[in-house]
């Protein structure tokens, strides 16, 4: 299993990293995994070593600045939307709805690429996909494994929604934001996070960002040390309360975002925190999904390869290509980051909300393009439910299991999702008044 923790791990997936960062990593990405093979730590101590010196390579042309002055000029000149008041507090409800219902969509196949996705699915009679994912006891030819959560988040085996990461984060900003306001500030988010949050609870980039903090590494320095997963997904998926509290102003949203990716990530993986609070902002004021996108790609710098990877998406529904022939773009062009990258699961977030017709069929559209399927799918639920409201998500889907969320955050198991809604739009005419 894989251990971030672990230099058998730690080390080729930083070779990764910075191979797919531009870095002239050579040979030493099959050095640190064929280390990592024998659990030779000497060298892949030498490997690590070696790539803390590679240059960046000459054929580089990315600019991907992740100052905070730079991104803070970005989102300043992002558009303010209007917000109609009226429908607010049904569109924040059913982003936290559709965030809850979207997640537990994709828990069990988190993990499967899109062919391992497409046999299971077919196998339980969901392919496409129409609600919760069953559970088999055999597995079908072409699927080795689900994830490990699919015995209690397949459909039928939960009582209330299921616990998950990508809920836990934006229900702890939704307490950090209750505490500290406006003034919250990284150093706020890291005391927050050891006092609320078990360490089991925290996954890639966010662990190695707690351990860093009880190690007595300073904030400034928790995402950049031994921290290969700096791009990956994790700020992405803390995004949603910043959107949420921040309706109708996607700079001001992705300012606030800024604040807590600083904690964990850099470049592209810090960019996908601020795209996402700033996707969420907006579809609490517009009517598409179109129009959402595009103002939140206005505060993603232009020459990063995650608004490249977001603008080709857009250019491809533009010039009427089939869901099936953009999802196929992502495999191709971005097939090579990890699973659980920033830049392709953005990719397959833009998809399920540009090509879906309703809420099902734009999560089933995420989800069917594999990776990180849960967090995808969560992202698409919250933007969706922020754009059409409460009565936007199926009944059947919510029932009597997604009333009430189990958390690991302190003080939050079971909470209602109605209450969850009803204290974002506090915060929000707090910060009005």
């Amino acid at each position: 299993m894989h251990d971030v923790l672990d230099a058998r791990d730690q080390v080729p997936d930083e070779a990764e990293q910075l191979l797919h960062s531009g870095y002239a990593v050579g040979p030493l990405l099959s050095d640190a995994r064929a280390a990592a093979a024998r659990g030779d730590l000497v060298d892949l101590a030498r490997v690590s070593a070696e790539l803390a010196a590679v240059p960046r390579s000459a054929g580089w042309n990315y600019d991907e600045p992740d100052d905070t002055d730079a991104l803070a000029a970005l989102a300043a000149a992002a558009p303010v939307l209007s917000v109609d008041r009226g429908r607010l507090a049904d569109r924040i409800h059913g982003s936290w709805l559709g965030r809850c219902v979207a997640n537990t969509m994709g828990k069990p196949v988190e993990g499967l690429n899109p062919e391992e996705v497409r046999i299971y699915l077919t196998a339980v009679g969901q392919w496409p996909q129409t609600g919760f994912v069953p559970l088999l006891g055999t597995l079908p030819a072409g699927v080795s494994h689900l994830h490990e959560s699919a015995p209690f988040a397949s459909a039928g085996t939960f009582e209330d929604v299921p616990r998950d990461d990508d809920l836990d984060w934006t229900i702890l900003g939704l307490a950090m934001l209750e505490e500290f306001g406006d003034a919250l500030t990284t150093g706020d988010i890291a005391a927050v996070w050891l006092d609320r949050l078990p360490f089991t609870q925290t996954f890639t980039a966010e662990r190695v960002a707690y351990r860093n903090l009880v190690r007595g590494i300073p904030v400034d320095r928790a995402a950049l040390v031994e921290n290969p997963y700096r791009e990956w997904i994790g700020a992405l998926i803390r995004a949603d309360i910043f959107g949420y509290t921040n309706p109708g102003n996607p700079g001001l949203a992705a300012s606030k975002a800024l604040v807590d990716a600083r904690l964990t990530h850099v470049a592209n993986g810090l960019f996908g925190e601020l795209w996402a609070a700033a996707l969420v902002s907006a579809a609490l004021a517009v009517g598409t999904a179109g129009e959402a996108l595009d103002a939140a790609l206005t505060v993603v710098p232009e020459g990063s390869r995650l608004a490249e990877a977001l603008r080709s998406v857009i250019r491809l529904h533009a010039d009427g290509a089939t869901s099936d022939e953009a999802l196929e773009w992502v495999d191709q062009n971005l097939g090579h980051y990890n699973w659980v990258h920033t830049i392709n699961n953005a990719a397959l977030i833009s998809i399920g909300l540009l090509w879906g017709t309703d809420f099902v069929t734009s999560v089933a559209l995420t989800i069917s393009g594999g990776r990180d399927t849960d967090s995808s799918a969560a992202t698409v639920g919250s933007v969706y439910g922020a754009l059409h409201g409460l009565g936007s998500i199926p009944q059947d889907l919510v029932g009597t299991t997604h009333v009430r969320v189990r958390s690991a955050v302190r003080g939050f198991d079971r909470v209602e999702i109605s209450e969850l809604a009803r204290r974002t739009l506090a915060l929000i005419d707090r910060s009005a008044s």
